[in-house]
């Protein structure tokens, strides 16, 4: 049986009072949530914080981005080690906002990816196609390209400590969502690809998340698709009820309800 990870990526929103509060309400409202694995992604500035607010609780936490580098000269940056000795078990890597606003390359991604493995942190591999590319039918091969350049290399075991998200660019913060259909192509695609990459185990064990305009009316829709194993959420994680609510859809879909 599937266990749906679903994680709340926060953005660059809140202050630390409000995400000490968001994650106080997460921590009660979702304390009987044993089925499902949950995951918030705070600010850098409030990971210390929202992680104590968080003991107790089965509630992870993760960080949206990390350095390729463990220390150095790098004014601005966190290395995974620092994201580790705060507390974090996750990490986001290659959001599309990072590579399309920030100009971050598959290269870097996967240097990234690398070090976090190797530090211990599980990274959320982001992939996804613009508009552009999924009108001109180039969509597989742009997520084959950023998975091959990501994944290629890596031991059987290290790959299964990878988490796949795939969130077409065109549907992250716009209120578009690739239909069911549409993600569970994708996933489907990735999971073929993970299968070449490390084999049976592998792709079976390997999560692959949707994100792009996950809503709580949406959710269940899209985890009931056969390759869809939980959702990398934006903006509805910053309202508790939300979120709780999308927890809710995953936990039913794995109850056979």
């Amino acid at each position: 049986m599937r266990r749906f990870l679903i994680a709340g990526n926060w953005k660059m929103h809140g202050t630390r009072r409000e995400s000490v509060e968001r994650a106080r309400q997460l921590r009660d409202r979702l304390a009987d949530v044993a089925a499902v694995d949950v995951l918030v992604c705070p600010p850098f500035p409030y990971l210390i914080a929202v992680g104590e607010a968080l003991q107790g609780s089965r509630i992870q936490l993760g960080a949206q981005n990390a350095f390729y580098e463990r220390k150095g000269a790098y004014t601005g940056e966190v290395s995974p080690e620092m994201l580790w000795d705060c507390g974090c078990s996750y990490v986001i890597l290659g959001h599309s906002e990072r590579r399309h606003i920030l100009g971050e390359t598959d290269d870097v991604v996967r240097r990234k990816l690398a070090l976090a493995l190797d530090v211990g942190l599980r990274p959320i591999l982001c992939v996804g196609e613009t508009l552009e590319q999924r009108e001109a039918g180039e969509t597989m091969s742009v997520i084959e390209r950023q998975l091959r350049s990501a994944l290629e290399g890596l031991t059987p075991e290290s790959l299964e400590q990878v988490v796949i998200a795939y969130e077409p660019v065109w549907a992250i913060g716009t209120g578009r969502n690739a239909t069911p259909e549409q993600a569970q192509e994708v996933h489907a695609m990735i999971r073929r690809l993970l299968r070449s990459l490390g084999g049976d185990t592998v792709s079976e064990q390997v999560r692959i998340q949707y994100g792009g305009s996950v809503k709580p009316d949406n959710a269940r829709g899209l985890l009931e698709q056969p390759d869809v194993d939980g959702a990398l959420v934006g903006g509805a994680s910053l309202d508790p009820f939300q979120f709780e609510a999308i927890v809710g859809e995953a936990v039913a879909i794995g109850r056979g309800a």
